[in-house]
């Protein structure tokens, strides 16, 4: 019903920047929360930044000064913007979305199948 595509990842540099860009579609009528989530390998899915259908965003301590979250609602988009990375940076990143669908009542979670960032020199 939702599908969710994110794109940007790679490798960078320590100091580096990457923009991640996730795109949702399918039956859409509103989305809620969207937000980039991130699991390292041995480690637990972590949130990093989420911003609300009104623009309030929150950071984990982690990305606060480096990372800046953004969405885009015409085009059902949401967007990272990395900057200063660093290695414990690298992890796959997640995006999700709470969406009202079509015809429905309510708001559901919907992922993203993740993408590489690996920050190395």
């Amino acid at each position: 019903q939702v599908q969710l595509v994110e794109s940007g990842g790679g490798l960078a540099q320590p100091g580096g920047s990457l923009r991640l860009s996730c795109a949702a579609s399918g039956s859409i009528f509103s989305i809620y929360a969207m937000g980039w989530y991130r699991q390292a390998p041995g480690k637990q899915r972590e949130l990093v930044a989420v911003v609300t259908s009104g623009g309030s965003t929150h950071y984990a301590d982690s990305a606060k000064g480096r990372f800046t979250i953004s969405r885009d609602n015409a085009k059902n988009m949401v967007y990272l913007q990395m900057s200063s990375l660093k290695s414990e940076d690298t992890a796959v990143y997640y995006c999700q979305m709470v969406v009202s669908l079509k015809g429905g009542y309510g708001g559901s979670d919907y992922w993203g199948q993740g993408t590489q960032v690996t920050v190395s020199s």
